[in-house]
């Protein structure tokens, strides 16, 4: 009896994971009788918790729950493989590949430049060495004209190893998603040059054995004049040719339309989205998500109010009666979002006067310690960093709610605002210098890296990246979070002319009656 109440109170309550469990176990057999016949690279699922056999309600109970889970509880298990990698590690594998993908990248243009600065420093050297070391038996006079130009050699391949370093041994500032045209086209005159001195030094020089030294050294003398000039092309085209503003760009981010406008000069798209990339981690205030989340609040207010209707089941009655007081949350909606902007500002008023209120007090306790520590014994004197422990507690209730009710918490640490205090400290700053960092969000390079919200931008661009920007030139530099949307135009051209005013003109005469009061 009692075991016919049990197996009927298990049917009402797990009928369904039983109907479940007797189709997973006939395809388990079905499977097992035609994995006998395959090779070991079959695929079986096992549970990872197997259940007791002492008790058969629990193990149906157990399999029923198994099979609704299977995504969450299963395990794959082939007969070949003897190491399993879980998902977190092939991310990672992922990410480190991608890491040292990037990591080539960047230190690519470092190694090739090094590499082609060396060809072009030691070419002259060897040019100079090599008759001496082919054709040691023949003499090789040199006159004093010849040592005027090995001292003129020598000083210029200093200022050219000089010049490369200042200009293309420098790390790269960030990773372009394609080559840049100047650089190569310099990298492929350099080696042209390079290599036609050299075809030229074999067949007139080597292969004849000349013996005329003093034209060997000229000749090595011109290859570095050539390469001078070229590294003057190289200064016009990649550090002077930009100088001149030529466009006005707009930058407008995504999320709370945040607008700046510069002048840049003449560049190619992926250039130009570079350097609005190094202005906008200077000018842009940081991307703060959770001032977008009162207008997402009101949006969700607005949608609750809505009603969906059945198209084939309409209810015309109905649909009148609703009507209204969705056209009266319409009409309310601007003064909702009036009083809400105003008690917004009355509480961030509020909690900004009372921070305010306990900075002040707390800068004036530490400069009255300050003084009563002259006097004091030299093991009594506080340092600056526990004063500026010491004194954090007295501040930190009323900057914590300002930085909630600004929304802002998330920028700032404790670790941060201790330092920045004592910072203050030290250099005898005014509790509004202090305040200054708070009261008001700063530009995104003031925070650390893990606040900027953006780690990786995607240029999006109709045209090539490479081409010039022009009038008229659109693109996208998208992020995880947000996007900034550019737009360029042609700064005008302007005609000033030019007005002569003849100095006698200026001249007036004042007549004062006697009868007037001056």
């Amino acid at each position: 009896m009692d075991t016919e109440s049990t197996h009927s109170g298990y049917s009402s309550r797990s009928g369904r994971s039983n109907r479940h469990g007797d189709r997973s176990r006939e395809r388990h057999k079905a499977t097992s009788s035609k994995d006998s016949s395959r090779s070991e690279r079959s695929v079986v699922i096992n549970p990872p918790d197997t259940p007791s056999q002492d008790s058969p309600v629990h193990n149906e109970e157990t399999r029923g729950e198994e099979d609704d889970n299977w995504g969450e509880t299963t395990t794959a298990v082939t007969g070949t493989s003897e190491l399993s990698v879980s998902q977190e590690e092939v991310v990672g594998l992922g990410k480190e590949i991608q890491d040292r993908t990037q990591s080539f990248r960047r230190y690519l243009p470092l190694v090739v430049g090094s590499c082609v600065g060396l060809l072009v420093l030691a070419t002259p050297l060897v040019f100079l060495l090599l008759p001496a070391v082919m054709w040691p038996d023949r003499p090789q006079t040199c006159d004093t004209a010849c040592e005027g130009l090995f001292l003129s050699i020598s000083f210029k391949i200093l200022m050219l190893l000089v010049a490369i370093w200042a200009l293309f041994l420098r790390p790269s500032r960030a990773c372009l998603p394609r080559v840049c045209v100047y650089r190569a086209f310099l990298t492929t005159l350099t080696l042209l040059l390079t290599m036609s001195y050299w075809l030229f030094y074999g067949v007139r020089i080597l292969d004849a054995q000349d013996e005329d030294y003093q034209g060997i050294v000229q000749f090595a003398v011109s290859l570095v004049d050539s390469q001078l000039f070229v590294h003057y092309l190289a200064v016009v085209l990649l550090e002077l040719r930009h100088l001149r503003p030529c466009y006005s760009v707009c930058v407008i981010r995504s999320t709370d339309g945040e607008t700046r406008h510069y002048n840049i000069g003449q560049l190619s798209i992926q250039r130009a989205a570079l350097s609005i990339l190094e202005y906008y981690y200077r000018d842009f205030p940081l991307h703060n998500p959770a001032l977008l989340s009162a207008s997402k609040h009101r949006a969700a207010k607005h949608l609750a109010g809505l009603k969906v209707y059945n198209v084939d089941g309409y209810d015309g009655n109905q649909s009148r009666s609703t009507a209204p007081p969705a056209a009266k949350r319409k009409d309310n909606a601007h003064n909702e979002l009036y009083y809400e902007e105003a008690d917004y500002e009355r509480r961030v008023r509020k909690r900004r006067a009372r921070l305010v209120v306990a900075v002040e007090e707390a800068f004036t306790h530490v400069r009255r310690m300050k003084k009563e520590d002259e006097n004091a014994t030299p093991s009594d004197i506080m340092d600056v960093h526990e004063a500026a422990l010491a004194v954090f507690p007295s501040m930190a209730r009323a900057m914590q709610k300002y930085l909630r009710t600004t929304r802002r918490q998330h920028c700032h640490t404790m670790e941060s605002i201790q330092k920045h205090l004592a910072f203050c400290l030290v250099n005898n700053m005014s509790p509004k210098a202090f305040l200054e960092a708070y009261l008001a969000p700063g530009p995104t390079l003031q925070y650390g890296p893990e606040r900027w919200m953006a780690d990786q931008w995607t240029l999006i661009s109709e045209a090539s990246v490479t081409s010039a920007i022009k009038e008229g030139t659109e693109f996208l530099l998208k992020c995880l979070d947000f996007s900034l949307a550019v737009t360029v135009k042609s700064i005008p051209y302007i005609r000033l002319t030019e007005e002569y005013i003849d100095p006698k003109l200026h001249k007036f005469i004042l007549l004062l009656q006697s009868e007037t009061s001056v």
